[in-house]
């Protein structure tokens, strides 16, 4: 129990009149009168069961989700005078109902979960919401639903589409079926012994209602990102016009929740922002390493975040002027900036074709990586580290026949640049099979790290555009862009070599590129993953070729 806290317990209806009830955990100043008025701050996801987040906990007696004491406890919340709500999702926890991976009936909990916890007695009407996974994904559909009475979401690392973290352009990634289990694993955590005869009733909801489990293991398996599944999950389409005040975290080298349709996103809304945005892994804004380094390098996460709340939801000053958003670049080098991305100019730039065989990498040691077993995980039990296998550093190297990729070189930066924002290739194929993008930053020496990459199935031939994930790379003075397209080698997908040559031409990489000398820098420390990330994704590369577009800034267009 947090300090200072009084738990109650409570249940209320979902707004789709499916008849799900939910249940909600409620922690108020002890201190307070019962009906004392209080701003809100709400989380809402699948990890608030009493045994546990993921998996029973070891808990002796019942009590409410530890999952963000971090939070209540760091930031002060009791004695703040604040409202901390916790709310199942549909099938987790003590609510009723089948699970629906952020699905309409996931959005009417988070609007039935928002209305209610603004008209209590003890609200003062204004909610925000808080969260990183899963639920900071919450948060994002709170914003899309218009509601007056959210007033703020912080959400950290977040899925902003929900189609990508099981499929890339119609590629599925290796937990299209690790995930749905996952899940499924979750929501049937038996309650804990002491928990009321409700909640347990609750609790038990598939053991009456199998069809929850076997309907979420096949609901989600359409490649299709077009399809009414997926378009009803598209956070990012979805956040056009809406204007909740927003504070989000992503780490641009995430090996869990990636940076795919971020940028739709933030254009899409158009109301306030801050954003803490880096180099680092699945982590909060206050956590720290064994060391008791700072995963995310800068400090003041909670003391930021309660100046947010502060404003938003009790009209009160800032005494603080932060930064709207600090973003850390690949340097380690920490700026403010008043939105992101930032555009100082973009171009097109033009590639070599060439040819490649999609066969999926051709070794021993590519294709146990690809047929590994990556088991169940959600979005807090993902893989935290994204390894270049031997033989995906192999394929980095030049002169093999018949090659499975083929390569385009910048020219070598005049000056230290940036590439921000999200790059996009089009490109015209010959047959169908599969496709890799990556980009690499190539050192003088030949030394070189890939930072960016993404796949697509081509089905049929032809012309085909897609997106890479968002970036902030800085490049150093000397430094070429290493541009790789070929067959996927990366176990990072579950794909199907076609075992076709296809033959590319026409293609054309959109940049959107900065000026570092324009920075104007700000606290925080190099992210400690990011060293990681370095040593896991680099590769010396035996011969590289002339440059055949610029890598400067340019005029847009």
């Amino acid at each position: 129990m947090p300090e200072g806290a009084a738990w109650t317990e409570t249940y209320f209806p979902s707004s789709d009149g499916s008849g799900v009830e939910l249940h909600a955990d409620v922690l108020r100043p002890a201190h307070l009168a019962a009906n004392a008025k209080t701003p809100v701050i709400l989380s809402i996801g699948p990890y608030f069961a009493h045994a546990g987040q993921t998996g029973p906990e070891g808990w002796d007696q019942v009590g409410p989700s530890a999952r963000f004491q971090d939070f209540i406890d760091g930031a002060d919340l009791m004695a703040r005078g604040y409202t901390f709500v916790m709310v199942d999702l549909r099938g987790f926890g003590g609510s009723t109902g089948c699970l629906d991976w952020v699905g309409p009936g996931e959005q009417a909990d988070v609007r039935a979960a928002i209305q209610w916890s603004a008209s209590q007695s003890w609200s003062n009407g204004k909610v925000g919401m808080y969260g990183k996974s899963y639920d900071a994904v919450t948060g994002l559909v709170g914003n899309n639903l218009k509601m007056s009475a959210l007033k703020a979401v912080v959400a950290q690392e977040p899925v902003w589409d929900m189609y990508n973290y099981l499929f890339s352009n119609k590629v599925p990634r290796p937990n299209v079926t690790g995930t749905p289990a996952a899940y499924n694993s979750i929501a049937v955590m038996p309650p804990m012994a002491d928990d009321s005869g409700r909640y347990k009733a609750n609790a038990l909801y598939e053991a009456s209602h199998p069809e929850c489990l076997s309907d979420n293991m096949t609901n989600n398996n359409n490649p299709d990102a077009e399809s009414a599944y997926w378009r009803a999950r598209n956070l990012a389409t979805d956040a056009a016009g809406t204007r909740t005040p927003l504070f989000v975290t992503q780490g641009f080298i995430e090996s869990n929740t990636k940076p795919e349709d971020m940028q739709e996103y933030l254009d899409n809304h158009q109301g306030p922002e801050r954003g803490w945005l880096g180099q680092w892994d699945h982590v909060r804004g206050n956590d720290t390493e064994r060391d008791g380094r700072l995963s995310m390098g800068r400090t003041g996460w909670f003391d930021e975040v309660m100046r947010f709340y502060d404003q938003y939801l009790r009209g009160t000053r800032p005494s603080v002027t932060d930064p709207a958003y600090v973003i850390e670049d690949n340097l380690g080098h920490w700026r403010g900036q008043k939105t992101w991305p930032l555009t100082a100019s973009s171009y097109d730039a033009r590639l070599s074709g060439g040819r490649y065989v999609d066969d999926g990498g051709a070794s021993a040691t590519a294709a146990e990586a690809k047929a590994a077993d990556h088991g169940q995980w959600d979005m807090e039990r993902a893989p935290r580290t994204e390894v270049l296998s031997r033989a995906e550093k192999n394929t980095a190297m030049q002169g093999d026949a018949p090659a499975n990729s083929f390569w385009t070189w910048s020219m070598r930066a005049p000056q230290a640049l940036r590439i921000t924002g999200t790059p996009r290739i089009t490109l015209n194929a010959s047959t169908s099979g599969n496709v890799m993008v990556r980009l690499w930053d190539v050192a003088p020496d030949g030394t070189a790290t890939m930072f960016d990459e993404n796949v697509a199935l081509v089905e049929h031939g032809g012309r085909i555009s897609f997106d890479l994930k968002s970036t902030d790379w800085t490049f150093e003075r000397g430094h070429q862009l290493g541009v790789q397209i070929g067959t996927i080698t990366s176990n990072r997908w579950r794909d199907v070599p076609s075992g076709h040559t296809i033959k590319v031409s026409g293609a054309r990489l959109a940049l959107t590129v900065q000026n570092p000398r324009s920075d104007a820098p700000t606290q925080g420390d190099r992210s400690p993953y990011l060293d990681s990330y370095l040593a896991a994704n680099t590769a010396t590369l035996s011969d590289v070729g002339r440059g055949t577009f610029p890598l400067r800034p340019a005029r847009n267009g």
